[in-house]
């Protein structure tokens, strides 16, 4: 030898002269077409030589084409040439989950948990729910898990990782009773680890009763901001926006610079009509956002030159554009329509081109250039069905704005016309057939998204209210609001329109009990002006007052609660 380094090894190939023509005649095999035939040479060269690439190589080509069951004798054959490796067992399962198989899952699962090392075997647990998530056969899936789930002799988090990874699987089927129990054993389990909180919280808008197991690691754990914000979404999906508040600014508390979270409480302020702590929030937001994209992770591939829209450099992003449009609402709570013009004109974002040019044209429209408002959403371009129906709720929308419910049902019914199976467009236009006392075509248009979508619950109650808010067919009224409860258990204006038939009904136990627990729940004016009445008829005159008060404070205008004070001569 020559030179001064070490003697290397001589590595001699695996590729004989038999393998070299096997692999050969299975690629012209593949080349023309019999995918059958190229498959049984590379399996037949695979078990001869042991070689794990060719095991695989013939797994792929049989799902290239189609025989799910040769790739899983591929797979097994694998296994057998190599029964301590994960990779086979990995892709057993994988074929079995694509096969929809779940029965024969257990064995190559329960060998994956047992071999992964310790510390990410609970990883592994967590991630079954996403790996299953697409099996027609879901409750056979589950089914096989508990056979697997919790591995013998594993710690607290593992037991809690597999209690909660079967929740979430029985979620997907569609057993909460089940989901729940599950959860509940996961927290008690490990009370300081997310994943049966976060499991809770995706059952929590049907089964309130989860809310005590997110409750429960909150209070044994300092949890992570991104957690409670999760929680804050939930507890605004079910109109519970003051508690929402709540942990958003625990989140802000944890973790100042987090700056979804300061957009997240702008939002809530607004929606709450708290014009300026909604500012404050929105403002904060913006301060903050730079430096978050900053930090944000670059995609590795850069964009294509000619993709403007997708440029970050070219527009602006989505959130920003929303925090523009969120300060442009506020001053239009303030009456300052010159503020808010001038916010809609920071706004650099073709993709919110419809919704800057709603909210000029509500400005225009409260100036009483009602005409020249219509005209500006209906020039905004239009590229396909979506921004055409898109255009229209807007126009409408921007109609009840104004009180103007006949217009508005004029052209929720024109875009029917286009799309009249549509749900959204059935219920809003029931909504406004309502308050231009249309009230057969409302009963109908429910009707009609009822049958739709039975579990549609706010067609039941809005159904149901309007029969008890009239004082007719009460016990059809309270049957109906008590579906919707059903279908969104908890929802606090659902819960108010129970009370309120209870109070039509003479039951004003019952519907000051409803009554507070909706006004707890969400201190809407509407809810407020229920509770109020029901207080002032039961001779508790000061505390309906009081509540009357709140009510105004937060929506002066409310044309519920104006009603009540007048009929009832109060003024808090």
């Amino acid at each position: 030898m020559t030179g001064d380094g070490p003697a290397q090894a001589i590595r001699n190939s695996v590729l004989d002269a038999q393998l070299f023509y096997q692999l050969l005649a299975a690629e012209i095999e593949w080349r023309q077409g019999r995918a059958v035939v190229a498959f049984e040479v590379v399996l037949d060269a695979a078990r001869r030589t042991k070689h794990p690439e060719l095991f695989q190589r013939a797994a792929d080509m049989a799902l290239q084409a189609r025989t799910g069951d040769r790739a899983l004798t591929a797979a097994r054959a694998w296994r057998g040439a190599h029964p301590d490796a994960l990779e086979p067992a990995r892709l057993q399962l994988q074929i079995l989950s694509a096969l929809n198989r779940p029965a024969e899952a257990a064995e190559p699962l329960r060998f994956l948990i047992t071999r992964t090392p310790a510390a990410e075997r609970a990883g592994l647990i967590a991630s079954l729910p996403r790996f299953f998530q697409r099996s027609t056969e879901i409750r056979a899936v589950a089914t096989m898990l508990e056979t697997v789930l919790p591995p013998p002799g594993v710690d607290a988090p593992t037991r809690a990782a597999s209690w909660t990874a079967l929740g979430r699987v029985w979620l997907q089927a569609g057993d909460l009773v089940r989901a729940l129990d599950l959860a509940r054993r996961a927290h008690a389990s490990a009370p300081d680890t997310p994943g049966p909180a976060l499991l809770a919280l995706e059952l929590m808008p049907r089964v309130p009763a989860a809310e005590a197991v997110v409750k429960g690691h909150l209070g044994a754990t300092s949890p992570q901001p991104q957690l409670r914000l999760a929680y804050a979404r939930v507890l605004g999906q079910m109109q519970r926006q003051e508690e929402a508040l709540a942990q958003v600014q625990g989140a802000i508390a944890q973790q100042p610079d987090n700056a979804p979270a300061w957009l997240m409480q702008g939002a809530l302020h607004l929606e709450l009509r708290q014009a300026d702590p909604a500012e404050r929030a929105i403002r904060r937001y913006l301060e903050l956002a730079p430096a978050a994209a900053a930090s944000a992770p670059q995609p590795a591939t850069p964009p294509a030159a000619d993709d403007e829209d997708d440029d970050p450099a070219a527009t602006m992003d989505g959130a920003t554009a929303q925090a523009w449009l969120m300060l442009a609402q506020t001053a239009e709570l303030r009456q300052d329509y010159v503020a808010a013009e001038a916010y809609l004109q920071r706004i650099d974002n073709p993709q919110r081109l419809l919704e800057v040019q709603t909210r000029r044209a509500t400005i225009l429209a409260r100036q009483g250039r009602v005409d020249e408002a219509r005209e500006l959403i209906r020039k905004v371009p239009e590229r396909d069905d979506d921004e055409e129906r898109a255009k229209l709720v807007a126009e409408a929308q921007m109609l009840r704005e104004l009180k103007r419910h006949g217009e508005a049902y004029e052209v929720y019914g024109r875009a029917l016309e286009r799309w009249p199976r549509d749900l959204d467009l059935l219920y809003e236009q029931a909504m406004v057939a309502e308050k231009v006392n249309r009230l057969q075509d409302m009963e109908r248009l429910l009707r009609r998204v009822m049958e739709l979508k039975p579990d549609h619950a706010h067609a039941h109650n809005a159904l149901g209210y309007s029969l008890a808010d009239r004082g007719t067919r009460l016990p059809e009224a309270r049957a109906l609001i008590v579906r919707a409860l059903e279908l969104l258990p908890g929802d606090p204006f659902i819960t108010d329109s129970l009370g309120w038939v209870e109070f039509r009904l003479g039951n004003h136990a019952e519907a000051l009990r409803l009554l507070q627990q909706a006004y707890t729940a969400r201190a809407d004016a509407e809810i407020a002006a229920h509770l109020g009445e029901v207080l002032w008829v039961k001779g508790q005159r000061e505390e309906a007052l009081r509540v009357w008060r709140e009510g105004r404070q937060r929506d002066a205008g409310n044309e519920v609660l104006r009603e009540t004070l007048q009929r009832l001569r109060a003024e808090p």
